[in-house]
């Protein structure tokens, strides 16, 4: 498959997504939206990825290209192809579909614990994954569910922390891709944000327990799997 994904920040790249996508076999190729990049041709990917990043997704009066990103989104999901969005890339998949972005009443950033929505206990992708798991979250916004889709998973300080639809769109508020090096990054980039609120860690509580980062890592290889075989089985209608 051709894999393209939406950079918004230098430090917000695939992260462990990228090995998977090589061991695979997949071609992978990038835009970089702070550089002002051309977005591709959607003839020529098969699927879509759109990364996280400390902007909001009505920012545009800051980052004009957001305008053409959403209606490259959108039209990524319109033709059916794959679609996982990450954080703000999550975000901007809701606003696409609909749904509204709002503040979250509380800033989440560190290691909390997700637990599945009973609906998505009923999905392929939600058998595949444990019931509740810690995960990595760097987030302040939140999103409601779009129409037609599942819920995912919640969290004691964010409500909707992800969606599946039609079983190729999945769009997940936390970070499984993240590695103990890109969460550095962040934690060097975006330490005005840790303001040691309610569900605020420190960076030396982010960055403790490495295992953590392969742990989460190994659960987006599930949902990577899962979405390619979404893909193969599209490509074969």
């Amino acid at each position: 498959m051709n894999v393209h994904y939406l950079q918004h920040v230098p430090f917000e790249g695939l992260g462990s997504m990228e090995t998977w996508f090589k061991n695979q076999g997949h071609t992978i190729t990038v835009t970089h939206l702070y550089k002002n990049e051309e977005l591709p041709s959607i003839e020529d990917i098969d699927w879509l990825i759109v990364m996280g990043g400390p902007m909001g997704v009505e920012d545009q009066a800051i980052y004009p290209w957001l305008t053409k990103e959403k209606a490259f989104i959108k039209q990524a999901i319109d033709q059916n192809k794959i679609v996982l969005g990450i954080c703000l890339g999550a975000q901007l998949i809701a606003d696409v579909l609909g749904a509204y972005i709002i503040k979250n009443t509380y800033r989440e950033i560190g290691w909390f614990p997700i637990q599945l929505s009973e609906e998505a206990k009923t999905t392929e992708l939600g058998a595949s994954l444990p019931e509740e798991f810690d995960v990595f979250h760097w987030h302040g916004d939140t999103f409601s569910i779009p129409d037609h889709a599942i819920p995912l998973a919640s969290s004691e300080a964010c409500l909707n922390q992800g969606f599946i639809l039609n079983d190729k769109v999945v769009a997940l508020q936390f970070h499984l891709e993240t590695t103990a090096t890109s969460a550095l990054d962040l934690t060097i980039h975006c330490k005005n944000e840790l303001d040691n609120s309610q569900y605020v860690q420190t960076a030396d509580e982010i960055l403790v327990k490495p295992k953590r980062f392969t742990d989460i890592n190994q659960i987006m290889d599930l949902i990577l799997g899962y979405l390619e075989k979404s893909g193969e089985q599209l490509s074969d209608k």
